[in-house]
């Protein structure tokens, strides 16, 4: 049996890398701890070669996705949301899906996009696994691909768990000019489906609802709904998806943007009725809630049927609808034709309804 050397450093094997059901604050210090969040979680779950390059900046292959005369589209966002995870959706397909649908909004087909997450200390390592494969799954059926990102460690306390920020860039084919300033006086004003669902959602799952509802989220990529739209032939005058502010606060932005009259038909603008009893109990108005998979489509009051039927083919746009039209006056106004015969103004919201929402 051979003796064991003396006169040097004791021999051992190595110990095993540290395994944590939370998140230290060692996990943002740029050591082995944030080295074996990259290399165990965001690697294996958002694998493609642009990311797994690991360098400082990404280089996606431009120049393999561009035709003469397309243009690209840049779109950032942060996401903030509680809880985390709510009925349809959680904090990581929201920050997919809210910034494809950006980028899509201005006729852009989604290609790449960029993720910096800020940890709270605390948060668990399950919780985060599930965040980031949700965002994978939201960009597999979104078509875009995420090729850079960044961790940051904050102390317990000083977030609600996790906050994402997104950068998104977008391939714009030639021939598409779609902008809140082109709108005009004759266009025919479009909805997707129902609005409020997000925002009424996210207050079941804090539980701040005195009654029980199985309504859920809408959170969805709106990218391949917009490609539908586009296959019309039709001229797409706006876009726009009303997230924050709701129906209310996008309409009002266009009717700005392009110095338009949008007049809305009530009795057409669909609400789930659970939905529009949460909003009676609050006091709110519907067109006020956030949605995250719905938007408006401004188009010629002679393509709107072909339009409309195109999208109630397509699993995000069956209960799509016309509700509104565009008039040159009032400028910069949006107003309801009420079902009793009335007309009132529809403003933007006043103060924040439902913070973290979005």
């Amino acid at each position: 049996m051979n003796e064991k050397p003396t006169g040097g450093p004791e021999l051992s094997c190595p110990l095993p890398l540290p395994h944590h059901d939370r998140i230290v604050l060692g996990h943002g210090s740029g050591g082995k701890l944030t080295g074996e969040l990259i290399e165990h979680l965001f690697y294996p779950a958002l694998d493609n070669p642009v990311l797994l390059r690991g360098d400082d900046a990404a280089v996606p292959p431009i120049e393999e996705v561009m035709e003469e005369g397309d243009s690209l589209a840049v779109s950032t966002d942060a996401h903030i949301v509680q809880p985390l995870f709510f009925p349809g959706g959680d904090i990581g397909r929201l920050a997919i899906c809210g910034t494809v649908n950006d980028l899509a909004m201005v006729g852009a087909q989604p290609l790449w996009i960029t993720a910096s997450f800020i940890l709270e200390e605390g948060l668990s390592y399950e919780d985060l696994e599930r965040v980031v494969q949700s965002m994978r799954d939201a960009a597999d059926e979104a078509g875009i691909t995420v090729i850079a990102g960044d961790t940051k460690v904050v102390e317990h306390g000083q977030a609600d768990g996790l906050y994402i920020s997104t950068t998104g860039v977008g391939r714009i084919p030639a021939g598409r000019e779609t902008s809140g300033r082109n709108a005009r006086p004759g266009d025919t004003v479009l909805l997707s489906g129902t609005i409020g669902d997000h925002g009424i959602a996210v207050l079941v799952a804090r539980g701040e609802l005195a009654f029980e509802t199985e309504i859920t989220s809408d959170t969805t990529p709106l990218s391949s709904l917009v490609e539908a739209i586009y296959s019309t032939g039709a001229e797409i005058h706006t876009l726009r998806d009303p997230t924050r502010g709701g129906v209310a606060a996008s309409l009002n932005e266009i009717a700005r943007q392009s110095g338009i009259a949008i007049f809305l038909e009530e009795d057409r603008i669909p609400v789930r009725d659970e939905v529009q009893g949460a909003c009676e109990l609050l006091g709110f108005d519907p067109l006020h809630i956030a949605n995250e998979g719905k938007l408006v489509a401004f188009v010629p009051q002679e393509s709107a049927s072909d339009v409309v039927e195109s999208m109630r083919k397509h699993e995000y746009g069956r209960e799509a609808c016309i509700i509104g039209r565009v008039e040159s006056d009032p400028e910069e106004r949006v107003l309801m034709e009420t079902g009793i015969g009335g007309t009132r103004i529809v403003d933007m919201p006043a103060g924040e309804l439902l913070p973290r929402i979005c």
